[in-house]
């Protein structure tokens, strides 16, 4: 039978042995059958074809039907891999959230806690990050973001939102990728987080819990302010009197915009 590559690895993953993953891609050629007939389709041995659907039967792949003989029934491969990929995403981010408390708790132990990042891809590697090990809240002031930020930015604030962590976004009205107009907002209204526009300078900010932060700064060209990437610079901190001195200074300016929305709509 011939299989693409991919897809065997991802039986694999899933937890099928060699022989469940081959009785596995039979079945959804077939859609039921005894256990001789898989075994004749499979190719896998008699001798062992009860015991590996009894194995795929706990592991939810096939459903065994009473009767004389048994059949067996194969599990629609779109609920096997909604069911087993919702448990893999679940186990890595209990993994993430465990070695990330390893990592946090060595790393604030070393003497300098502030670092210059260079370059585009290392700065948005370390804003999710950051992102990662927030335990209450996240406060984010966009003036600009570099190109595929958008998407890791909604899978990470996404994933903390369903930690209970609280994220609050005042970003620039539009900025310029590639020579593209971006509508700041609209791209973020997917993310689980309370969203402003707020007219800001071309600096970025990201604080979590106070006791950590970094900004972001990058060189622009022509009228429109187009970001140069390559020259994006982060700079993290790790001292937690600086974050909490930044995390204020955006309550107030979060403050300030929703008291003068609220006394527009009175007026």
């Amino acid at each position: 039978m011939s299989i693409d590559q991919k897809t065997w690895k991802s039986l694999k993953i899933m937890g099928l042995t060699d022989y469940e993953a081959t009785t596995y891609l039979a079945l959804t050629s077939m859609i039921n059958g005894t256990a001789t007939e898989i075994s004749m389709a499979s190719k896998v041995p008699r001798s062992r074809i009860y015991e590996i659907l009894k194995g795929m039967a706990l592991k939810g792949f096939v459903e065994i039907e009473r009767g004389r003989p048994l059949k067996y029934n194969v599990v629609p491969p779109a609920e096997v891999f909604h069911r087993n990929k919702q448990k893999i995403i679940e186990e890595l981010e209990d993994a993430e959230l465990e070695l990330t408390s390893t990592y946090e708790s060595k790393i604030s132990q070393l003497p300098a806690p502030i670092w210059l990042i260079h370059g585009p891809e290392k700065i948005i590697k370390k804003e999710m990050e950051i992102i990662t090990r927030a335990k209450l809240y996240i406060n984010i002031r966009a003036g600009f973001m570099l190109e595929g930020e958008f998407e890791l930015l909604k899978e990470k604030i996404n994933q903390a939102s369903r930690k209970g962590v609280k994220t609050r976004i005042m970003a620039a009205q539009h900025m310029f990728i590639d020579n593209k107009k971006i509508d700041m907002v609209s791209e973020l209204k997917e993310i689980n987080a309370e969203v402003r526009s707020h007219q800001m300078p071309f600096v970025k900010m990201i604080v979590r819990d106070g006791i950590e932060m970094m900004l972001i700064f990058s060189k622009f060209s022509g009228k429109e302010k187009k970001v140069i990437a390559q020259s994006a610079i982060g700079v993290w901190n790790q001292y937690p009197e600086i974050a909490q001195n930044y995390a204020n200074v955006f309550d107030t300016a979060w403050e300030n915009k929703m008291s003068k929305n609220t006394n527009k709509s009175i007026n």
